[in-house]
């Protein structure tokens, strides 16, 4: 049996897809934090089972997940985010994999599909994230854009559209900024140790951009796939430049 547990913070917008999604898995896990839309409306109309993770000053999911799992019922747990579809073949393949008695697996990465400015994005698939495991096996750090640690057997789901997330985020510019802005503030926290040099800051925009739009395809998207790299550098120089200001601030 499989319950699939799903973190909120002011979900509403593409809630209810998700939850027509996964409907058919033997448990549905809400975890909110402290939602001031119609979250916990949406998920009692569906019958979740839900629970409340203190929102607190947070502004990422991370410190919530471990919380959110020990609530599952059951032995298997497949994290789903609030803008994420799970198509029906890749519910198949996650039973057809706990129902093989000899297997020795204890966790899954899954491929998901992404899009920004309304395309796909052929630089950010197939994005392979540790979503599925056997919840007594699971520990996930309270960090920003860190994996799950799962100890065991972890194996790698087919890389197709039928057995990949859908991710129904399709950012804008806009909005695509003003996450970098709240996720740099959290990767400072991850990184505080961290000094960068001068080179560094020539070399890691330089790097993610050749990456994203070379050597990961996003050539093949246009100028949207063009904007996305540029993006992703200066992420790297909004970091950097985070950590270096609050060098400096307590070294005046």
């Amino acid at each position: 049996m499989i319950s699939v547990v799903i973190n909120t913070y002011n979900a509403e917008q593409y809630l209810k897809k998700v939850l027509e999604s996964v409907k058919g898995f033997d448990e549905i896990v809400i975890c909110d934090m402290e939602s001031t839309d119609s979250t916990l409306e949406i998920a009692k109309e569906y019958g979740c089972k839900t629970v409340c993770f203190p929102k607190r000053e947070y502004t990422i999911v991370e410190p919530a997940r471990n919380f959110a799992i020990q609530n599952a019922s059951h032995e298997w747990v497949l994290v789903v985010d609030a803008d994420e579809i799970v198509p029906p073949t890749l519910k198949e393949y996650l039973y057809n994999i706990i129902s093989d008695n000899t297997s020795d697996i204890h966790g899954i990465y899954i491929p998901r599909r992404n899009y920004f400015m309304g395309t796909f994005m052929h630089s950010l698939y197939p994005d392979y994230i540790l979503r599925f495991f056997k919840k007594d096996c699971v520990d996930w750090p309270p960090i920003i854009h860190v994996q799950p640690n799962v100890v065991g057997k972890v194996i790698y789901a087919p890389k197709n559209a039928e057995t990949s997330f859908e991710h129904l985020a399709n950012d804008t510019i806009s909005t695509r900024l003003k996450k970098t802005d709240i996720y740099t503030d959290n990767e400072c926290i991850k990184k505080a140790n961290k000094h960068y040099g001068t080179l560094a800051f020539l070399f890691r925009p330089t790097h993610r951009f050749i990456k994203s739009y070379f050597i990961k395809g996003g050539f093949r998207d246009g100028i949207p796939g063009f904007i996305y790299a540029c993006l992703d550098a200066m992420y790297q120089i909004i970091m950097m430049g985070k950590l270096k200001e609050q060098y400096q601030a307590h070294t005046i």
